[in-house]
């Protein structure tokens, strides 16, 4: 993982980005917590640094997002991706003013409400 990544001349921390939209989709109604993701092999060994949001520059400037989330249940998944992906571009675009290529919203579980 790079250190900094450059946006039009301007330094930033990839933790800020992925802070970013972090905030930004907990903020989304029927998202439970933002999960960290371990898919490696056969699910056993984790593949690079566990964490539940990856933000990354492509070649050409545009953002891409990857977030793994928990939903609250009752909500439709559908429905709590869609409202997670437009909050995240929405976020990148205003705090950085570069174009977002792509939001991957994973719903790895579903948390039920406690009885």
């Amino acid at each position: 993982m790079t250190e900094e990544i450059t946006l039009d001349g301007i330094g930033v921390a990839p933790g800020v980005l992925e802070t970013i939209a972090q905030v930004s989709a907990q903020s989304v109604d029927g998202v439970a917590a933002i999960v960290a993701s371990s898919a490696g092999l056969a699910g056993l060994v984790p593949k690079g640094p566990a964490r539940g949001v990856i933000v990354e520059v492509g070649e050409d400037g545009a953002l891409a997002a990857s977030l793994h989330i928990s939903a609250t249940y009752g909500r439709p998944l559908r429905e709590v991706a869609t409202d997670v992906q437009r909050a995240v571009t929405d976020a990148l675009l205003t705090h950085t003013g570069q174009t977002v290529a792509s939001v991957d919203v994973f719903v790895d579980g579903v948390v039920f409400p406690e009885q």
